[in-house]
């Protein structure tokens, strides 16, 4: 069995760790902030890195300073090797910005929540944009989300690794339930038909667009 410490990503140097706690949506509060720079502070993190995903990587702690650094954070774990939901990444939608046309920040939060804990194939990232500018790079991630006028549209098979891949069109003018439900269909679709560690583009590409949208739009 493993002595590896919970939660924590051993770094190229073979001696130091990073962890990452959980930031749903790149969202922060006073309270998370000043435990996370007290906690810096105290164990001496050299690298506080923010993330493409939108979230807070400690890196280069000494392994015995993982379990209390977490202790200390009362923060959840962000999953980030596993294969699971890594991240929900999303734009500040109608929350604050002008252009948004529809809450990504809202659905994206809920997404997260329904989906931590749960495994997958393989990892999974979201991408949720409150409007056609597409911030949250949605058309670039395993399941993306676009805010229009007349609703959601729903992306999949996305990808912007090594083998870039435009996602494909799901469905469109989705109500904010109709998103959420629609996602949840394609989830477990993906989770019941592909292939170990085999990512969403891959497995959209392999079985087609037209069979996935007669699989869940029937």
């Amino acid at each position: 069995m493993s002595d590896e410490p919970k939660g924590a990503i051993l770094q190229r140097d073979k001696l130091t760790y990073a962890i990452v706690p959980r930031t749903p949506c790149g969202l922060l509060t006073p309270d998370v902030l000043d435990a996370v720079s007290r906690v810096c502070r105290k164990y001496e993190v050299p690298i506080i890195k923010i993330t493409s995903g939108q979230r807070l990587a400690l890196v280069g702690m000494k392994k015995e300073a993982v379990e209390p650094m977490w202790e200390e954070l009362r923060l959840d774990v962000g999953r980030a090797v596993e294969l699971c939901v890594h991240y929900v990444q999303a734009c500040p939608g109608t929350a604050v910005c002008r252009f948004g046309l529809q809450d990504s920040l809202g659905i994206g939060v809920a997404i997260e929540e329904e989906y931590v804990g749960h495994d997958f194939p393989a990892k999974v990232k979201f991408g949720i944009s409150g409007c056609p500018f597409c911030c949250g790079e949605s058309y670039l991630r395993d399941v993306g989300l676009v805010g229009t006028k007349k609703g959601w549209t729903l992306i999949v098979g996305g990808n912007s690794g090594g083998h870039p891949r435009i996602g494909d069109v799901l469905a469109e003018e989705l109500s904010t339930d109709e998103a959420k439900g629609l996602i949840r269909k394609f989830m477990e679709f993906y989770r019941d038909n592909s292939g170990k560690r085999l990512r969403v583009s891959k497995f959209v590409e392999k079985t087609g667009i037209k069979a996935i949208r007669q699989a869940v739009l029937g």
